[in-house]
């Protein structure tokens, strides 16, 4: 009998690069779900990522790969979303076991 093995990443990776709060380099994302020149909301592996600022600009997007260089005056970064749902969800299985 063949055993079908799927391979599956359970540790989502993305890093952050922000150079002197001028360009912001990031991978692992997924989505692009809006962007003006204020305000851009990415979907990453990691969670939803607001980014706010001025004048930002979307260098080069590569969403095939998840890299995206983000241009302009960056002034927050937060992350939000999925990630934060999966951490709730194993501190409550952990506290039924």
């Amino acid at each position: 009998m063949e055993r079908k093995v799927e391979n599956k990443v359970d540790n989502p990776t993305g890093n952050i690069t922000l150079e002197n709060r001028k360009r912001l380099t990031l991978t692992g994302v997924e989505e692009v779900i809006s962007f003006d020149d204020e305000k851009i909301l990415l979907n990453t592996s990691l969670g939803f990522l607001t980014i706010k600022g001025s004048e930002l600009k979307m260098n080069k997007l590569d969403v095939q790969n998840g890299d995206v260089i983000i241009i302009g005056n960056v002034a927050s970064m937060v992350y939000s979303g999925k990630e934060v749902k999966k951490e709730k969800e194993n501190i409550i299985a952990k506290l039924f076991k």
